[in-house]
C-alpha cells in the first residue's frame, strides 16, 4: 500500500526517522510539485472512475475545445 502524507516541514525528519524505524515500511521523500501532480491525478482518478458509474457527467472533447 502506498500513503501521501502532507508533514510539517518541521515535523518532517522525526517522522521519517520514526516510520525508518519499522523494517516493513520504507519511505521516499518528493518534491512538493510531485506531490501536487500526484494529487491532481488521484482526483482526476476519482472523477473518471464516478463518470463510469453515471455519478457525475464528463465534458465532451468538443466542450473542452469550445472553451480554449
Amino acid at each position: 500500500m502506498k500513503i501521501l502524507v502532507d508533514i510539517k516541514e518541521s515535523k518532517g525528519d522525526f517522522i521519517l526517522e520514526l516510520l525508518n524505524s519499522f523494517p516493513f515500511v520504507k519511505t521516499k521523500k518528493i518534491s512538493p510539485d510531485k506531490a501536487k501532480f500526484l494529487l491532481e491525478l488521484k482526483d482526476a482518478l476519482d472523477e473518471v472512475k464516478l463518470a463510469k458509474h453515471g455519478k457525475v457527467k464528463l465534458k465532451s472533447a468538443h466542450d473542452l475545445i469550445d472553451e480554449l
